[in-house]
């Protein structure tokens, strides 16, 4: 499928050595930058320097999870040397090429578009977002089970958000015999967590819901979870923030009331990399074989 297509990656995590693998699988040329240590090398993909004649034959730039830096620099754990995506190099893509990134900074958006280039930001598709929710929620519970001295089993918890990782959790929450609320905003996810048997509350509300319960999981990216909040909440509970950075819990109030809160952020990368990279695997495959269809019906 990717017979004859040239894919360089450049830097990135374990997640990127599942991408690296289905590429080869399918054919791809492969070229690596900032892959110079790695324990078991790929004896099909060949170490290459990051230079704008490198890039003059690149149709597939794969960047890792968090992209770049607000200066252009690539994160790489398999090389000390420093990477850093410049204009240059962006502008010596063809026009053809495109670029694949978890996310992405104001500048690489920046320059993609003062460039034309097309970027793919992976995390904000749903597709990958609710294939992510599985390790994210499986590293979740796996964080509950060690700051807790109580079975899920039983427990009173709450998720708040019944978005892609909301439903997700709550789901899996309830099929393990917790008892499960959930705090919404809209009237149609109201709705859907009373279709699922779980205990729906507005999230106006969460101040009166939080007296009892013991373990707490945020999924919306922005500050819900107050100290008005947990003032509210028992010294046994425990809070475990799955949004963004910075989350949406006040952490301060949270260690002076000596309650414990945990943030944690890209758990799929953390817990389950290799899972993460095969979900980004075929998404990135998907995609590609859906540009190849369009191209061709528009040559016809």
């Amino acid at each position: 499928m990717l017979s004859g297509k040239h894919i360089v990656f450049l830097g990135g995590d374990a997640r990127q050595l599942e991408i690296i693998k289905k590429c080869i699988d399918l054919r791809a040329r492969v070229s690596l930058v900032g892959f110079d240590n790695l324990q078991n090398p790929f004896i099909e993909a060949t170490n290459r320097e990051l230079t704008p004649d490198l890039m003059k034959t690149v149709d597939v730039l794969i960047l890792p999870i968090v992209g770049t830096d607000d200066r252009g620099n690539v994160e790489s754990i398999f090389t000390k040397k420093t990477l850093v995506l410049t204009e240059e190099l962006i502008e010596a893509l063809p026009e053809q090429a495109v670029i694949y990134a978890g996310m992405a900074k104001p500048y690489l958006r920046y320059l993609c578009e003062k460039r034309g280039k097309r970027l793919v930001e992976l995390l904000e598709r749903d597709d990958v977002a609710i294939y992510n929710s599985i390790p994210t929620v499986e590293g979740a519970l796996m964080m509950a089970i060690q700051n807790t001295d109580i079975t899920i089993h039983g427990s009173a918890c709450i998720v708040l958000g019944l978005g892609r990782v909301g439903m997700t959790l709550a789901r899996t929450l309830h099929g393990l015999g917790a008892k499960v609320r959930v705090g919404v905003r809209q009237s149609e996810l109201f709705a859907r967590a009373y279709e699922m048997g779980l205990t729906p509350f507005q999230i106006e509300e969460l101040s009166d819901q939080v007296e009892d319960v013991d373990l707490l999981f945020n999924t919306i990216p922005a500050l819900v979870v107050t100290s008005r909040v947990i003032a509210h909440m028992p010294h046994r509970a425990v809070i475990i923030d799955l949004a963004s950075k910075p989350g949406g819990v006040d952490f301060g109030y949270a260690e002076k009331r000596g309650i414990k809160a945990l943030l944690a952020p890209s758990l799929p990368g953390l817990v389950a990399p290799k899972t993460a990279g095969r979900i980004l695997a075929m998404t990135i495959v998907q995609d590609l074989s859906e540009q190849d269809g369009k191209g061709g019906k528009g040559e016809r």
